[in-house]
């Protein structure tokens, strides 16, 4: 079971078997962190995993509108991680599970020629501090977060 926690900018699809009216496919959740559904109104998914989200959904149509629903959610697309400092292309990319500060950097074209791996830092998306953690090239980077690369001086 994931313990991936959704969020604004995540899409995500929601399947419920026999029932093609009320599957939706690609949907973003909102700034608010809710997705809007049919029945249901507006449900909120804001910090909530996938199971989470599956077993409420299931909940509200169980009964008043279905007998016994199979709801079944996948993430379509993560919301994206940023990279700034010493690559070649900072900027927003699209989380892929299992990232880290070396992968990040590759997608953001690789790390410039002066670039510091000793001072490498991260902010968590979600950290109420926002202050940089220190990090290295192997540390796991997550949706949301952003990643300072800083020159090296020799």
């Amino acid at each position: 079971m994931s313990t991936y926690k959704l969020a604004a900018g995540d899409v995500i699809t929601i399947r419920v078997f026999g029932e093609d009216d009320l599957s939706r496919e690609r949907v973003r959740l909102s700034d608010a962190g809710t997705i809007p559904y049919p029945v249901l109104g507006e449900v909120r998914a804001l910090g909530l995993t996938i199971g989470e989200i599956e077993k409420s959904i299931t909940a509200g149509l169980n009964g008043r509108y279905l007998v016994n629903p199979r709801v079944s959610i996948t993430i379509e697309e993560y919301r994206p991680f940023y990279i700034n400092g010493m690559v070649e292309r900072p900027g927003g990319y699209p989380f892929q599970p299992g990232l880290t500060v070396l992968k990040a950097s590759s997608l953001a074209g690789g790390f410039k020629e002066r670039a510091s791996f000793s001072k490498i830092s991260i902010i968590r998306e979600g950290d109420p501090t926002g202050r940089p953690q220190k990090a290295d090239i192997n540390s796991p980077v997550n949706p949301g977060d952003t990643v300072f690369i800083e020159e090296s001086f020799f």
